[in-house]
């Protein structure tokens, strides 16, 4: 897309495509499935940050992957907390069990109790922190005029993307009003308080995470809604095995819902494709790259391509039989 070299036309720009990538897909449209099971022959290649966090961990890959699903096939209480909330985001179970098997095989490893992360979750209930950047708070910050743009009033999924939006046009690796900014995610640079990188609880949730989707779980769970004013009320709630498993299906109901209204695909049956967006994010950006991209080759008499699943998806379709059957028992 070309736009002005005028910054705040360029973010309108942006903003109006995003917004309007939101409208749902005319009736006239079919959907198209995408197929169960990996596109990928083999597994893609593993971040090194990934192989490098669980070598220093003396373990491997295989062990944390057995100890996340003996955690859930061993744990009734968990499986029934699974299905309940699956319920009620009109999900399938698998996707969580993926999200959870993706996110402790990975990124972190498992304590050995459901119990362990309700702990834990106390354990960060007296802290006092903020969600901030170089003494500016993310409150102050998105008050700046660059986003203006975006709707006080609109439903959080859409107001706090936005604000992604505009933090990756103006602001990611630049120097606004003299002030410089790193070449990093959003969520990265004002909702890490601790450091670059740290998610937590059950479902190694990020705070921005949980901000984006708290419309969502305030409407199906009726939990309250979270404020990126109260860090504390953030962390409780993607702290706590209860709350967290709630943010965990509205995000992937989420994406669900990007990829059937923005790039004409039904993913509901693809466990592998969910567990891929919940690792990387941005499931609306994604969707909308996949539908443009299809769109130029429709143009050029080409056939559409299918959503591809990452490392962390390929090892969710791959082991999906055994799953099912753990999840079910």
């Amino acid at each position: 897309m070309k736009v002005s070299g005028n910054p705040l036309t360029t973010v309108i720009a942006i903003v109006t495509v995003f917004v309007l990538s939101l409208a749902p897909l005319s009736q006239a449209i079919a959907v198209e499935l995408a197929p169960p099971g990996n596109r990928n022959a083999e597994q893609p290649d593993i971040p090194g940050a990934s192989k490098r966090r669980t070598k220093a961990s003396k373990t491997s890959f295989d062990r944390k992957y057995e100890k996340i699903r003996d955690l859930i096939a061993e744990d009734k209480k968990l499986r029934n907390k699974i299905h309940k909330v699956s319920e009620r985001y009109e999900i399938d179970p698998i996707h969580i069990v993926g999200a959870l098997v993706g996110e402790h095989t990975y990124n972190v490893d498992a304590y050995d109790h459901l119990q362990t992360y309700y702990v834990k979750a106390v354990s960060y209930a007296g802290e006092r922190f903020r969600f901030e950047y170089d003494g500016e708070t993310v409150v102050d910050f998105v008050t700046r005029p660059q986003f203006e743009v975006c709707d006080e009033d609109a439903d959080s999924a859409v107001l706090w993307s936005c604000r992604e939006e505009v933090w990756e046009a103006e602001f990611r690796g630049k120097t606004v009003d003299g002030k410089s900014f790193p070449k990093d995610r959003f969520g990265a640079v004002f909702f890490q308080p601790f450091y670059a990188g740290q998610t937590f609880g059950l479902g190694q949730l990020n705070p921005l995470t949980a901000l984006i989707h708290t419309d969502r779980v305030h409407k199906v769970s009726r939990l309250p809604k979270l404020r990126a004013s109260n860090a504390a009320q953030v962390y409780k709630a993607i702290m706590e095995p209860d709350s967290t498993l709630a943010f965990m299906a509205a995000s992937i109901a989420d994406s669900i819902d990007n990829y059937r209204d923005i790039a004409g695909f039904d993913i509901s049956q693809n466990p592998g494709l969910t567990a891929t967006l919940y690792n990387v994010g941005n499931s609306a950006r994604r969707a909308r790259e996949l539908a443009e991209t299809n769109r130029k080759r429709k143009s050029r008499g080409q056939k559409p391509l299918l959503p591809k699943e990452n490392y962390y998806g390929w090892l969710v379709n791959d082991h999906e039989e055994e799953l099912r059957a753990m999840i079910e028992r």
